[in-house]
């Protein structure tokens, strides 16, 4: 698949379409996209928790494949940190009025 198939087909964010405002998710599929083209900096711009995201799948298939000692224990930690933020990027695009 090539990038301009993917940007073609990106799915809308059914909060925004109904009530105008973001999710504390929006921005997700486009930051992956700045990631695929290898533009970090731009990425985290767009959603600074898509790394942390990223990480926690990571951390997560990785225990699944390979049955990790105390993988659950790094799991647990990486959802609480990439939760914390999600909160705390929402937060600040609620405080600074970038929500629309």
């Amino acid at each position: 698949m090539n990038k301009a198939w993917l940007e073609n087909h990106l799915l809308s964010c059914p909060s925004k379409n109904y009530f105008a405002i973001d999710c504390p998710g929006c921005g997700f599929q486009r930051s992956i996209l700045y990631l695929l083209d290898g533009d970090i900096s731009l990425s985290w711009h767009i959603y600074p928790p898509t790394i942390f995201v990223l990480c926690t799948v990571f951390l997560l298939l990785l225990h699944l494949v390979f049955k990790v000692q105390n993988g659950h224990i790094f799991i647990k930690y990486s959802f609480i940190i990439t939760t914390i933020v999600i909160a705390i990027n929402y937060i600040f695009k609620i405080i600074n009025h970038q929500l629309i």
